[in-house]
């Protein structure tokens, strides 16, 4: 009988330090959570087929040793066969950005995160489906869990995943975005929220947000909830680089909004539609593809464990932001 927690490792993440690790990690996950098989993924999106093949061969709990991007993969690989209701999901914070597990509550620091995983506590959670176009052009159906943006967001992961992580994700993302607002050139583009139209003209960034962060820590989508059925829109229209060089830091405290140039809403579906390769989408940290894209949100698709109640996750929240 195959055992009914896997551990799907991906030791690429943080530039290679969850590789080099392995066996540290391994070993403590061994001690807390007993017995386990490990994965580990060969390549791009191969925690998709490990994590669908897992659940089809009777696995319950699915531990993610990686970062945002291994979660979307596994995420990605439940959904697309419908097999999320099968399988609990936990995260370990070995990636370079973090971000869903900021939203989460989930420690920071690797012992901590393996206790709360032993705790068992679970969360249900909202999960995103995008149609969008891939590199070459070809329609395709993806999912995610944290954020789907474009614009300027889409062009800083690419210049991220250029360049090494060793200074860790907060910094590397904070100078991929400072590159990227001075490279970007604004697109037209024009969003709309459940049919109606909230945006069309040139734009430096939009975000259908689940989560609450993105970009090593920047809090893009502030008053966003995990389980409320709904996707919170941030659209920044197209503004000087000077602006928005200057409004950068208040992505970080979450007060961006404050600025005339943002608009918030909430909503359930959201078009977005742009000359066709001209703005990079950003899912879940990767930029998977380009506009036009369609997003939908599947209320309480996913079942999380080894995180803070509801009500410890927004207290939490709430005293960050104070």
């Amino acid at each position: 009988m195959p055992a009914q927690t896997l551990v799907i490792s991906n030791p690429a993440s943080r530039s290679g330090a969850t590789g080099r690790r392995w066996g540290e990690v391994e070993a403590r996950l061994r001690a807390a959570l007993g017995e386990l098989a490990v994965e580990r993924t060969r390549g791009p999106r191969d925690g998709e087929r490990i994590a669908r093949e897992a659940a089809q061969s009777g696995a319950r709990r699915i531990v993610v040793a990686g970062g945002d991007g291994t979660a979307n993969e596994v995420v990605s690989g439940l959904l697309a066969a419908d097999l999320a209701s099968k399988v609990e999901v936990g995260l370990l914070p070995l990636g370079t950005g973090g971000d869903f597990l900021r939203t989460l509550g989930i420690p920071r620091t690797l012992d901590a995160a393996i206790a709360a995983l032993r705790l068992g506590k679970t969360r249900c959670v909202d999960a995103g489906r995008l149609r969008y176009r891939d590199r070459a052009g070809e329609e395709r159906v993806g999912y995610f869990l944290n954020v789907t943006s474009f614009g300027i967001s889409g062009l800083v992961d690419v210049l991220v995943n250029q360049a090494p992580k060793f200074l860790g994700g907060r910094v590397s993302f904070f100078i991929g975005t400072l590159r990227g607002i001075v490279r970007y050139r604004a697109e037209e583009v024009a969003i709309r929220v459940d049919g109606e139209l909230v945006h069309e003209g040139p734009l430096a960034l939009a975000a259908a947000a689940n989560g609450r962060y993105f970009g090593g820590g920047m809090q893009i989508a502030p008053e966003a909830r995990l389980d409320d059925g709904q996707l919170d829109v941030v659209v920044v229209g197209g503004a000087s680089k000077a602006r928005l060089l200057a409004r950068f830091p208040s992505l970080y405290r979450g007060t961006h909004l404050r600025h005339p140039e943002a608009s918030w809403c909430r909503g359930t579906c959201i078009e977005a539609s742009a000359a066709p390769g001209r703005v990079w989408l950003d899912v879940d940290g990767d930029p998977l593809g380009t506009l036009p894209v369609t997003l939908e949100v599947l209320p309480r698709a996913l079942t999380l464990f080894g995180v803070e109640s509801v009500e410890g996750v927004e207290g939490a929240e709430a005293a960050e932001r104070d």
